[in-house]
């Protein structure tokens, strides 16, 4: 039996305003609309809410399900339980949602899920192009391999903050020293006495974080080490690819090989500056024509490891075509005008990287490790 034409073009459109405690979530049939709320994580309630949300709404039970929530703490877990289940749903750049421009504006979660409502109503039904911006998803494999590179980003972190609460220790009783000892018992004060003892408690407390962090860190590097020498997945093909480039090493390789070219494909040069946050933004109004500086609105790991390679790519790679385009271009200017053209190179050299990992284009002039 063919399918009634108005039970194909039903939709039941749904945004979800999400907090720690509980789910604001908007339905409507785009001509009715209906406002609930489940408590935080609670899967089954929100699968119940949608169900009674079609009966409400008048719609039958197969209708298609359009959903939308801004990507944030909750990750992509609910993305994948909604997909699941049967829903369409889209993970939302918050940056790229519109808001009024007034100085002072209402904010509640109700008003934030009724705009992503009507801005999905604008992207389902009136099929409107590029007025926000849609979060890629990653599976589960390629997200659960970001945590080895991220998590050794903050454990080098907790290490510099552990040693300079120490070194703020020692200087409230006048000791400077450059190698510490982990045996408080040798530390003397400004006038040759052994510390007291809280200051003793707390410096053998910091001591053991300090052992704990840098054993991590050793077992963390190793096993990333490891998966780089037998790469198995996609993004160990390509870090594994970009460590062979002198001047890339396994910090900058691993967040280009996980986050940027591990899962995303690319159609041309623009959108990786763009993912990068690496483009232009040009302001012009009238005769006024000013330039912002980049866009910063893409993977901000991705952006500071480019322009931290851009110096290394500067250093190690003297004879590349973008080393001389840089010198020819910024070379004799002030150190200010050399800092702004280094974050261009790290644009040229991020596109020349995305076509050797893809199409195995060495950078020209680029010199490769040797085996």
């Amino acid at each position: 039996m063919d399918t009634p034409v108005a039970s194909q073009v039903e939709v039941l459109l749904m945004s979800m305003e999400l907090s720690n405690t509980e789910y604001r979530l908007r339905f409507s049939n785009q001509r009715r609309e209906r406002e609930v709320t489940v408590p935080a994580r609670d899967v089954e309630k929100l699968k119940h809410a949608i169900r009674v949300a079609k009966e409400k709404l008048g719609l039958n039970e197969g209708c298609r399900v359009v959903s939308c929530y801004e990507a944030g703490r909750d990750g992509f877990w609910l993305h994948r339980c909604l997909e699941q289940a049967g829903v369409e749903n889209l993970v939302v750049d918050s940056a790229s949602i519109e808001v009024n421009r007034r100085k002072r504006r209402a904010k509640t979660d109700r008003l934030d899920a009724k705009k992503l409502l009507a801005m999905l109503i604008r992207h389902t039904i009136c099929a409107e192009q590029g007025m926000w911006k849609i979060v890629r998803v990653p599976t589960e494999e390629q997200e659960d391999e970001r945590r080895r590179h991220r998590e050794h980003e903050r454990l080098k972190k907790e290490l510099t903050a552990h040693m300079a609460r120490i070194r703020s220790l020692l200087t409230l009783h006048g000791i400077a020293v450059k190698r510490m000892d982990p045996n408080v018992e040798t530390y003397r004060d400004w006038a040759g006495r052994p510390l007291p003892a809280g200051i003793k408690m707390e410096l053998t407390r910091e001591f053991e974080r300090v052992e704990l962090t840098t054993r991590q860190l050793h077992d963390l590097g190793k096993h990333r080490e490891r998966c780089v020498k037998a790469p198995e997945t996609q993004g160990d093909q390509a870090t594994a690819k970009l460590m062979k480039v002198k001047a890339i090493g396994l910090e900058t390789a691993s967040v280009l090989g996980y986050e940027f070219f591990g899962y995303r494909k690319f159609k041309n040069r623009r959108q990786v500056g763009a993912l990068a946050g690496l483009t232009g933004t040009p302001y012009e109004s009238g005769s006024l024509r000013r330039e912002q500086g980049i866009s910063k609105a893409g993977n901000p790991r991705v952006r500071h490891k480019m322009v931290e390679a851009a110096w290394l790519w500067i250093r190690f790679q003297p004879e590349s075509a973008l080393t001389k385009w840089f010198f020819a271009n910024y070379g004799p200017d002030s150190h200010r005008k050399r800092r702004v053209g280094v974050v261009a190179l790290a644009r040229k050299i991020l596109v020349a990287l995305w076509k050797y990992v893809e199409f195995d284009e060495v950078p020209q002039g680029a010199v490769l490790k040797a085996a």
